[in-house]
């Protein structure tokens, strides 16, 4: 069951938070959902589910990306989930470093102790959230995903490893190689141990190669963004689309960094991708 934390109304719409008891995680999550003027009972309606980055919560996405006004006007919920499990008892990182644990939780599924009892958050955003949401509020079977860096990773590889359960996907500064660099070895050197052939399940790139289903990549970064030669590394998911004949839109903003004031900037261009995705817009 889910309980209602706040609700404001918003064009017309409402934005919520909810919390419930996630057996996937074994703990309390929090989650925002924003629901258009149009969603009902009798008429739920698609909705986009989006994975936040490195440090966020839902709080970050919902109050800083501007997404609900196109997203009322198209008839589009989106669901926010928190970044990590939290709550007591749910180990963060033991010196305290802000990337990695607590709201640092990669979207994976950790096989490694003291990780594997909490840190699942695949498995929750793909399938235990959803059946949740589905079943207690008015939206949809017809999902589509997208993130921004940590979720923009999330975004890829959840619809890379499960044809046909999303409509589309697009990412904003995701970590795409995050077998090769700082962040991503960090988390999964500790989540999934030392077995680098087992990380190959999360990294987009590797994923690409036998990608079973060819749904479209967008992908925006900014040519400002300080991570983008460390972390973000763009150019190796070029590549390897490119290799795989896989479609990707991958555009360099002029100027941006790795801030909502991007993701904000072109928001409405991914929220249109996936309106015509879920058959809320014609062109």
């Amino acid at each position: 069951m889910i309980s209602e934390i706040s609700a404001s109304r918003c064009f017309g719409g409402w934005q919520k938070r909810f919390r419930h008891a996630s057996r996937v995680l074994d703990c309390d999550m929090v989650f925002g959902l924003f629901l258009p003027p149009n969603a009902s009972a009798d008429d739920p309606v698609p909705a986009l589910y989006w994975l936040s980055g490195l440090t966020c919560t839902d709080e970050n996405f919902a109050q800083k990306a501007g997404a609900q006004r196109l997203a009322a006007e198209l008839g589009m919920a989106i669901v926010i989930p928190d970044t990590s499990p939290r709550g007591p008892g749910v180990p963060g990182d033991p010196d305290g470093a802000w990337d990695f644990g607590l709201g640092a939780g990669f979207y994976l599924n950790a096989t490694q102790e003291p990780w594997a009892r909490h840190y699942r958050m695949y498995d929750y955003v793909v399938s235990e959230l959803p059946a949740l949401v589905e079943a207690n509020l008015p939206v949809s079977a017809e999902r589509a995903v997208a993130g921004h860096s940590m979720g923009g990773h999330g975004a890829l590889v959840c619809a890379l490893r499960n044809p046909g359960r999303y409509r589309s996907v697009s990412a904003f500064s995701p970590i795409v190689d995050p077998m090769a660099v700082p962040w991503g070895e960090k988390a999964f050197s500790r989540y999934l141990g030392p077995d680098r052939e087992s990380w190959r399940q999360w990294d987009t790139c590797a994923l690409l190669a036998d990608a079973a289903e060819r749904l479209p990549l967008l992908v925006d970064v900014g040519s400002a963004d300080p991570f983008l030669d460390t972390q973000l590394k763009p150019e190796a998911l070029s590549r390897a689309a490119a290799a795989a004949g896989h479609p990707l839109d991958l555009r360099l903003r002029d100027g941006y960094d790795h801030s909502y004031f991007f993701v904000a900037s072109f928001m409405d261009d991914h929220l249109r991708h996936h309106a015509r995705a879920l058959g809320l817009l014609t062109r």
